[in-house]
């Protein structure tokens, strides 16, 4: 501060020499410092443009009417050369002022050339575990000696108005500043730093030949960190010169596509580019990425339409193409189908850009040179959104955009497809790729771009150097967890982090016996349901689960009515348990069924597919599963971990998106209620747009404090929440604004109540891929409990990556933790021993999982009340695991 107050004085003797000396000096242009507000920013540009007053938003109301007490000094004496260049003006000739502001321009551009100080990165390290040499998928990016990233600001004299021609004007004095630049109309960024701070350029006007004087004003060197959204940009340029196709944010390679014909599927290998900052520097994150194409044109599900139903052909072709994503080969670019038109066809016309008509077949004939076969046929719609920023503006409508169903080729799955395991193990064999063929791609892909002279000139344009190798650095395996199951029995984890062989055949940790229960089945799938129910029996008495005979409920029909009737006459007290067997999987029935269970007549319930337990060589190892799964709905836990912290409660949270209901989605929140984190609080919140997600937040946390005290006596000490859901630019929202909103709730449970606090956020869906090195170019997906917390990870956040899974197929994807509040001022190597502990915990599986077992839950509760129940779940089912 002290600096900024004696560039303060110093402006202020400038002035008081200026008014006993006038000089005629021509006025360099000022630049602003970049250290300070926009508002002293902007009292910089007033001076040296020799404004005839100052714009009154560039000074704060306060600061207008005169400096409060608590004004820093650097501001203050900002303010007293303002009123001194006011005071100049009333007592100088006009003649006198232009010199006036010469000097002063002069001496502020003396003082206000400051380089962009680096900022420190973000580094919490933990160091338990055991040393593994790792690589991950990150290539560095440095600078040429010499070159950078240099901010100008242009100023033209006279004023130029039209953008256009600024730059025309600018491109024809490329002879000063290169070839290479980037400019917008006002700021201009360079390669290279120009040997002069101000550099004044005159040319001719392309339109009369007057002159004009062109003034490239340098401001400051950015960091690399700061121009990462450039470099992002200069990448797309790099994928274009490589003839890669774009879909989306990602780029595919239509020529190195792979058919497999037997399925008419065809697969583009693709790969995924961020350039950002991290611990270890700014650096290139490249993942290897697969698009699924269907040799099916839209064409071709038309026609299927027409042979299966001529009289519903148009709703079933609007039930296959409607949402549907395709893809137009003649552009290769991706088009969402909003809707499809009967009413035109590419014989219909359009509005042309010379205010003429032209059919839709005459288009792509001159365009394309593509001869449409079916005149006749319907027309696609796909709407594309006019967007400024994250909204769409007010009163634009959304562009159409007419397709040819012919040219429009399927892109993805269906549902039967995923389903078919014939399919999905020939899709795997080329999008499963092991460390080792994923290291190869990588560096396939940069070879390719260093061995394209178009493309290295992109980059060496700008003077930047990708490495040929991908980063490499010490990952952390921190120790394996011991397995606490009933009757004080302990396995441990092992190195696969599975023990379903212990979990089945031994008691376990809390055990609800099953007195009464009801199993409701048609009459063809009775036998069926009688040797499941014996089975019940045997596999129950192994994990201390005693289970009685059940009462059959036997219907005449599998119609949806005839369930939810059995079920609502059956439902009372002393029942514990409703299984329910369908002969088939329909979406309509199990809603019905999980609506009466959950919400109209709550009790734990159970819904299988009769194929699920009709195979008698796999009824044994599939009803232990169930009576697993059962325990937990009846209350009982079946294993735990040692958690070493006492007074903790940890919550979850997820979001499901309800696809019918634009916009509205479904918070699942859970909460644990004792010390092993072996009992949940669960509780969901619905969403309507435009609400804010921390209202019903609080609503959820008050509801699990007052609950976890009900249970234990007390409040918990502290509470670590782990959130699913959040990306990247939500970040810095969900820090600033949700925190303080969620800490303010702790004073409504009782006025003195004040825990630590603990926010984490949880990240799947990234592109992150951590490899083990087993020796030199050698690559192993790393074991379960590896931990990565420097050299890839954020810059500016506290965060980690762990690896919870064993993978022996393919490359194992890491979660990302974020640590956004840290209340709680736990131990690097305690959140992160805690997260993977956690990952134990979901009792749906007998392993480990990729999130922490709150979120798992969270993320199971949202899905069933967002896909099924569509209304709160009962509170009496609150406490127990019903949405397992």
């Amino acid at each position: 501060m002290a600096g900024r107050a004696g560039r303060g004085a110093a402006l202020q003797e400038a002035l008081r020499k200026r008014q006993s000396e006038p000089g005629s000096q021509e006025p360099p242009a000022v630049q602003c410092v970049p250290t300070i507000a926009r508002g002293r920013a902007a009292l910089f540009q007033a001076l040296a443009g020799g404004a005839k007053s100052l714009p009154s938003e560039s000074v704060p109301g306060s600061i207008a009417q005169g400096a409060p007490p608590s004004l820093p000094a650097g501001r203050a004496s900002l303010l007293s050369l303002a009123r001194g260049r006011s005071l100049i003006r009333q007592e100088t000739s006009p003649g006198d002022e232009a010199a006036t502001t010469a000097e002063i321009a002069q001496r502020v551009a003396e003082l206000s050339v400051e380089e962009t100080r680096e900022r420190p990165p973000v580094i919490r390290k933990g160091d338990s575990g055991k040393p593994i040499r790792a690589s991950a998928n990150y290539v560095r990016l440095l600078c040429e000696p010499g070159k950078g990233f240099f901010e100008y600001e242009v100023r033209f004299s006279p004023d130029v108005d039209s953008k256009q021609m600024r730059f025309k004007l600018m491109n024809a004095c490329h002879a000063t500043y290169g070839r290479v630049k980037t400019f917008d109309g006002v700021v201009l960024y360079l390669p290279i730093k120009l040997p002069d701070t101000t550099t004044v350029i005159t040319t001719s006007h392309p339109v009369d030949n007057s002159s004009v004087t062109i003034k490239i004003i340098y401001k400051k060197t950015r960091r690399l960190g700061e121009c990462t959204h450039f470099y992002n940009v200069l990448f797309n340029k790099i994928f274009k010169i490589l003839n890669f196709a774009r879909m989306g944010r990602q780029h595919y390679n239509p020529a190195a596509s792979s058919a497999i014909p037997q399925h008419k599927l065809e697969i583009w290998p693709g790969y995924v580019t961020a350039i950002d900052e991290y611990e270890g520097g700014i650096m290139l994150n490249i993942n290897a990425s697969h698009r699924i194409l269907r040799q099916l044109t839209c064409y071709d599900v038309i026609q299927e339409a027409l042979q299966k139903n001529r009289e519903e052909w148009k709703r079933l072709v609007q039930k296959d193409l409607i949402g549907a994503c395709v893809l137009t080969r003649y552009n290769n670019k991706l088009y969402r189908v909003d809707d499809v038109d009967f009413n035109i066809n590419p014989l219909s016309t359009f509005a042309n850009r010379t205010g003429g008509e032209t059919s839709f077949q005459d288009y792509y004939l001159k365009q394309y040179d593509i001869k449409i076969k079916d005149p006749r046929q319907p027309m696609l719609i796909s709407k594309l959104k006019e967007r400024t920023g994250p909204r769409p503006r007010e009163g634009t409508e959304d562009t159409l955009i007419c397709l040819v169903p012919e040219l429009c080729h399927m892109t993805g799955l269906t549902d039967s497809m995923t389903q078919d395991f014939k399919i999905m193990k020939d899709i795997a064999t080329y999008t499963r790729i092991t460390p080792n063929q994923r290291q190869l791609a990588l560096k396939k892909f940069i070879r390719s771009v260093k061995d394209n002279p178009e493309a290295a000139k992109v980059f060496s344009d700008w003077g930047l150097i990708i490495e040929d190798q991908t980063v490499a650095f010490e990952a952390r395996q921190v120790p394996g967890e011991t397995i606490i199951l009933g009757k004080g029995k302990t396995v441990p984890s092992g190195p696969k982090c599975d023990w379903s062989s212990a979990a089945c055949n031994s008691n376990v940790l809390s055990a609800v016996d099953l007195t009464h229960w009801a199993v409701i089945c048609t009459q063809r799938d009775e036998r069926t349901v009688r040797n499941f129910a014996d089975c019940m029996k045997r596999v129950g008495q192994q994990m201390g689960i005693e289970v009685n005979n059940p009462q059959f409920l036997i219907l005449p029909n599998d119609r949806t009515e005839t369930y939810v009737k059995m079920l609502r006459e059956n439902i009372k007290p002393p029942l514990q348990l409703m299984v329910t067997v369908c002969p088939t999987s329909r979406d309509d029935r199990y809603s019905a069924i999980k609506k009466i269970c959950c919400a109209d007549a709550p009790i734990a319930s159970q819904v299988i597919n009769t194929r699920t337990i009709s195979k008698e060589d796999k009824l044994r190892s599939v009803t232990q599963k169930i009576a697993l799964q059962i325990n937990c709905k009846l209350g009982g836990s079946l294993w735990a971990v040692k958690i070493p912290f006492e007074g903790l409660m940890v919550c979850g949270m997820d979001v499901y998106h309800d696809a019918s209901k634009r916009g509205s989605s479904v918070t699942g929140f859970v909460a644990s209620l004792n010390q092993p984190l072996t009992r949940w609080f669960s509780k969901t919140v619905f969403q309507t747009p435009g609400q804010e997600l921390v209202d019903g937040l609080k609503v959820c946390l008050v509801s699990a404090l007052k609950k976890y005290h009900d249970v234990n006596g007390s409040f918990p000490d502290r509470i670590v929440m782990y959130r699913d859901g959040v990306g990247d630019g939500q970040l810095k929202h969900a820090a600033e604004w949700e925190i303080p909103q969620i800490v303010s709730c702790f004073s409504i449970v009782n006025a003195s109540y004040s825990p630590k606090l603990t926010v984490v956020i949880v990240q799947k869906r990234i592109n992150c891929r951590i490899f083990q090195e087993l020796s030199p170019g050698s690559f192993a997906n790393p074991p379960p409990g590896t931990v990565v917390d420097h050299t890839v990870t954020r810059r500016d956040w506290y965060d980690f990556f762990l690896v919870s899974q064993y993978s022996n197929q393919g490359t194992v994807t890491p979660t990302h933790y974020v640590v956004i509040h840290d209340g709680c001022q736990m131990k690097v190597d305690h959140i992160q021993r805690l997260s993977f502990k956690l990952t134990h915990m979901y009792y749906n599986w007998p392993g480990t999982v990729r999130v922490p077992a709150p979120c798992q839950y969270a993320h199971k509760l949202a899905y069933l009340v967002g896909q099924s129940i569509h209304k709160d779940a009962s509170d009496k089912l609150s406490d127990r695991l019903f949405f397992l």
